[in-house]
């Protein structure tokens, strides 16, 4: 999941290999009536963190890999590199988020962590993956790691907005991804990812991660950089997806 130009900014103009149909639907076209019914009860922070990203999101959608993962032209081997560079972001965020949390005067709010965790879920997608090529490091999850250490460490408030921004994908347009890597790991027959599947139903997780985030106890300052990091957090997803677009 701040406003110095980031070195996790998106370069969208490197070639690709997927070449997904212009008419291939967008995440945000999926969304539905329930969706936005959920978004007229968010509370005032939510809402501020959903508008300050929503250029982001879209920018991110429309990206060659996304598109290519929405159309079902996604490749499994670029399945597998998003799997595996996501998991070292996810366990740092997770040994560390219920803590900040905690500390950010949060401390009494029941917390959905454990039914949010995915490190599981990801090493579980790591095996079943096993079986495909290797495939390079990512520069940009390496970059990203290093910022949430940093952030973890130096300014735990903006690390929660990676988390808002990583979980609340999950548990939204994620949904939609899982469909469409499902089909295409099917084709291929390989088994399903359990990376988007939760235990507790997705909405309850949603409105209880909103809550949560409502429940910080944040200085005026401390709440413009939550917004920033959020953008910020967003680079990061952009240029991940720009690295998976060029594997073969």
């Amino acid at each position: 999941m701040a406003t110095p130009v980031s070195p996790l900014t998106a370069t969208t103009s490197r070639p690709t290999t997927c070449q997904p149909s212009a008419t291939a639907p967008s995440i945000s076209e999926h969304a539905g009536v329930a969706d936005a019914q959920h978004r007229r009860t968010l509370g005032r922070r939510v809402r501020q963190l959903h508008a300050r990203i929503g250029r982001a999101h879209h920018q991110a959608e429309g990206m060659p890999f996304s598109r290519a993962l929405l159309a079902g032209a996604a490749t499994p081997l670029q399945l597998a590199a998003l799997i595996r560079n996501l998991a070292p972001a996810y366990a740092l965020l997770e040994s560390r988020l219920p803590a900040v949390a905690a500390a950010l005067g949060s401390c009494c709010y029941p917390w959905p962590w454990p039914a949010l965790e995915r490190s599981a879920a990801l090493r579980h997608d790591q095996a079943i993956l096993a079986s495909l090529p290797a495939t390079p490091p990512s520069a940009a999850a390496a970059v990203w790691l290093e910022q949430l250490r940093v952030l973890a460490d130096q300014a735990p408030h903006r690390l929660m907005a990676h988390a808002y921004v990583r979980y609340g994908g999950d548990l939204s347009g994620g949904q939609q991804l899982a469909e469409q890597a499902r089909q295409i790991l099917e084709r291929h027959d390989l088994p399903n990812l359990n990376f988007w599947v939760f235990d507790r139903p997705t909405g309850e997780l949603k409105s209880a991660l909103h809550e949560g985030f409502e429940q910080l106890q944040l200085s005026d300052q401390e709440e413009q950089e939550l917004l920033e990091e959020a953008e910020l957090a967003f680079g990061a997803t952009q240029s991940l997806l720009a690295e998976l677009a060029l594997i073969r």
